[in-house]
């Protein structure tokens, strides 16, 4: 570009954005060209940018938003040129088993047993339709009932009756939800069996279901890319590779299978500016290190009690419903530089897509004329996701010069947002719309600083929210009470209980005209086909974690005869995939008629016990009461135990159990805290 064009260009971007990065001169930074052009035809399709709802009962605490307020979140994740925008949704097919910070009910939990309205992924998959109807939805299991395996903790040994409850879900999702499904998963970072895909597809064909791809296998690119060269048959039936956390790198013999690769799962980062450089960069690097069409990120809102493994690693937190307040986190609008100008079925261009002074690029165009360029230029320390490891690299500030070409030579203006992640100044600019940038004679220049990304485009639909700010942040009620009364749920879970195994579901008693006709029963009683190591009992969680000083009353129904057992609990201190080593203070009556107090969930640190005259199939009412260093329990209201010293853990959740898998209902659940 000659003199006069060059300033004519700085005079058209503005300093704002345009001028050399402070404390560096403009004859000083590192200068590049780089060529876009159609000519020689497009590159691979893209095929969109997703993010995962559960893996984990992720989002479990979303449905309980009350309007407006759920509604907003809602519309930051799907809604078309508002938000994150998103192509994709990926959702656990809920398998009964603890899938990271929580369970998710199965639609099979037993073999004659079929419900399509347990859980909340079905109404977080009709609501993303509702704001995005051309939003393509992915299925994946994580867990499966136990029945499946007939008693082995593997799904493969019957492939058929497999086949048949991924297909049963599917058909569900349409018939009772009008959902189609898009792409389907064979078992979430586990083995997979070549006889099962191939069955999978055939039943998937059986049933009608054509339309439905299969991704394989959500782990890593080997082995099941050298399997599909060894496999014609298996070949012919999985339509994507789908590998996770691949550090924007593939491998050979993915690239020569033909197939669409994708990364299946990504991000898993917190969701400060740290997780945001991550995601601006392995958004690009991608497709520019890995030759992947679609990156889905773990997890899409973070809607979980924060103390769970990996909490708030979500493109934004969403996890007080109690009090309406939520935060749209840095990731949102990372997201939207890619997913507002860009569509599934564009193309992108061929291009190295590597900056010299650091960073990327890449550009998609819908071949109609449109063109799209993100930039980022993330740096290392900036930009580290929570796997892999990332190796060192340089990011310095740079004059980067393109020259549009063929089809794209015409373009005389280019719409231009920029995101600036502020780790020295601690401001960052997210998102924001420039000045447009106009094109002289095919060229544009751009004075690139660090942590920076800019998406330049000739698309005018871009939009950035200026929704009502949402309420404060209000710690969880320290008086909370809840009789399951509710005639109609709208989902199967109990609002803010958190299931860490086993599930516990709305239940109407139909053979207790009493008072309990409406409880919360946990309905599973067999260990499920597991992906972590559930606890041998089950247990959910509730309340504020930081809670010292509570007293957990309950109503409790054992419904397994002679060694049937529930618990309350308070100071619970762990879940998620680390349940099993979960401590607090552990009040449990047995149907035997005995009791004990321990300090931990396993049962194995008893701390005090004796005989309670608790029986099954009788409702009794528990109270446990814990005071600084002391605890006490009252059995139907008159003192059972008391003066149990606790030492530790010194605050946590409250929450109620079972002894094993095995059904028990639960009533009139309070809580009185501090």
């Amino acid at each position: 570009m000659g003199c006069a064009a060059l300033l004519w260009g700085w005079l058209l971007l503005g300093c704002s954005w345009g001028s050399a990065p402070p404390g560096v001169s403009a004859a000083a930074l590192l200068t590049a060209t780089y060529v876009l052009d159609d000519a020689s035809g497009p590159g691979r399709q893209f095929d969109g940018i997703g993010a995962v709802s559960g893996g984990g009962a992720t989002s479990r605490l979303l449905v309980n938003y009350q309007e407006p307020y759920r509604s907003q979140i809602l519309d930051y994740l799907f809604k078309p040129s508002f938000g994150a925008s998103l192509h994709m949704l990926k959702v656990e097919i809920g398998g009964d088993g603890q899938s990271t910070d929580g369970t998710e009910p199965s639609h099979m939990h037993y073999e004659n047993d079929e419900n399509y309205f347990r859980g909340y992924e079905w109404w977080l998959m009709k609501e993303a339709k509702k704001r995005n109807p051309k939003i393509k939805l992915i299925g994946l299991p994580w867990t499966f009932p136990a029945w499946i395996g007939k008693g082995e903790n593997w799904p493969y040994d019957y492939p058929d009756v497999t086949a048949y409850y991924i297909v049963s879900w599917i058909l569900g999702a349409k018939q009772y939800h009008d959902l189609d499904i898009d792409y389907i998963g064979i078992w979430n970072e586990r083995a997979f069996s070549s006889k099962y895909i191939k069955l999978l597809r055939y039943t998937l064909d059986k049933h009608g279901l054509q339309q439905v791809r299969i991704i394989a296998s959500d782990r890593l690119w080997e082995p099941i890319s050298f399997v599909l060269l060894l496999d014609s048959e298996l070949h012919g039936v999985v339509d994507v590779i789908g590998a996770h956390y691949p550090g924007t790198k593939t491998v050979p013999n993915a690239l020569l299978t033909k197939k669409k690769l994708w990364s299946s799962e990504d991000y898993s980062t917190f969701n400060d500016e740290v997780g945001a450089g991550c995601w601006a960069r392995i958004l690009n690097q991608n497709y520019v290190n890995g030759n992947m069409t679609s990156t889905i990120a773990w997890n899409l809102v973070a809607s979980y009690y924060e103390e769970l493994p990996f909490g708030r690693c979500g493109l934004m937190t969403a996890q007080e419903p109690w009090s309406g307040h939520y935060k749209v986190e840095a990731p949102i609008w990372i997201t939207a530089h890619t997913t507002q100008f860009t569509q599934p079925g564009w193309s992108y261009l061929q291009v190295d897509g590597h900056l010299e002074g650091g960073g990327s690029f890449v550009a998609l165009t819908d071949g109609l004329g449109n063109l799209t360029i993100i930039i980022e230029t993330m740096t290392h320390n900036h930009s580290q996701c929570i796997r892999p490891p990332l190796p060192h690299f340089s990011v310095t500030p740079q004059r980067a010069t393109f020259y549009l070409k063929g089809s794209f030579y015409m373009v005389e203006t280019l719409q231009v947002w920029h995101s600036r992640l502020g780790f020295e100044s601690g401001n960052s600019t997210l998102f924001q719309q420039l000045h447009p940038v106009k094109v002289w004679k095919g060229s544009f220049s751009l004075d690139l600083s660090v942590d920076e990304v800019y998406t330049l485009t000739t698309l005018k639909t871009g939009q950035k929210c200026g929704c009502p700010e949402p309420p404060p942040p209000q710690p969880f009620p320290s008086n909370y009470k809840d009789d399951f009364n509710i005639r109609n749920p709208p989902f199967s879970e109990a609002p803010n209980f958190a299931d860490q195994t086993g599930v516990f579901e709305y239940f109407i008693n139909a053979s207790d005209p009493g008072d309990h006709v409406f409880t919360l029963r946990q309905v599973v009683v067999q260990r499920p086909i597991t992906w972590a190591s559930d606890a041998d009992q089950t247990i959910s969680v509730i309340g504020n974690f930081q809670w010292v000083n509570m007293t957990v009353t309950c109503d409790i129904y054992i419904e397994k005869r002679r060694d049937g057992g529930v618990f309350v609990a308070g100071r619970v201190d762990n879940g998620g995939i680390y349940v099993r080593r979960t401590k607090g203070v552990f009040f449990w009556v047995f149907a035997d008629g005995t009791y004990r107090v321990t300090g931990d969930l396993a049962g194995e640190e008893i701390l005090m016990k004796g005989l309670s005259g608790v029986r099954d199939n009788a409702w009794h009412t528990l109270t446990l009461n814990i005071q600084g260093t002391s605890a006490s329990g009252l059995l139907n209201g008159y003192p059972l135990w008391e003066n149990v010293t606790i030492s530790k853990p010194s605050n946590g959740w409250a929450a109620i159990g079972t002894r094993s898998f095995e059904f028990a209902q639960f009533d009139n659940f309070h809580i009185e805290a501090s």
